[in-house]
């Protein structure tokens, strides 16, 4: 049986999860939200891939860690796909890094937060943010991971129950 979860690496100079692991992240998120698996697509790039897919669509000519590209069914076309999150492992590592946070853990929220995205979750306003937020720290913590940085926003449950 073939994964509908295709997983492509086209960043070969960072050290990326294996495969199997990302899957893993990504079936989480289809548990939580009580989704049925449908086709997508995780491609890890490089900075020049990235940027060039931002700048082309979002007018952004800057590298940037995660884009999610919802699928757009044709009119009369039926299909189960998702879309594809596309990151660039080398800014991961690199906030990683920089935000002293744990490899596994930083690799993990991106691709929790790629996907959310895929599902219609934002963080344009503090009220979608929150929300958002909400649903990485559980997963996350429900995939074993502690995220520190969300700390702050502990009081979610009181204020949007």
């Amino acid at each position: 049986m073939t994964s509908v979860i295709d997983i492509q690496i086209n960043a070969f100079s960072t050290e990326v999860p294996d495969k199997k692991q990302i899957r893993e992240w990504v079936r989480a998120v289809f548990s939580l939200l009580n989704r049925r698996l449908v086709p997508l697509t995780v491609r890890i790039v490089d900075e020049k891939e990235i940027r060039d897919l931002n700048r082309l669509y979002r007018g952004n000519d800057q590298v940037t860690n995660v884009l999610s590209f919802a699928y757009e069914p044709l009119p009369n076309v039926d299909v189960d796909l998702l879309g594809d999150v596309v990151i660039c492992g080398s800014v991961v590592v690199k906030e990683a890094k920089d935000q002293e946070k744990l490899f596994m853990d930083h690799w993990a929220l991106i691709v929790v937060h790629g996907i959310l995205h895929l599902f219609g979750y934002d963080h344009e306003t503090e009220d979608q943010a929150a929300i958002m937020e909400h649903l990485e720290i559980k997963l996350l913590n429900g995939l074993g991971f502690a995220i520190p940085h969300y700390q702050e926003i502990g009081n979610f449950d009181k204020e949007h129950a």
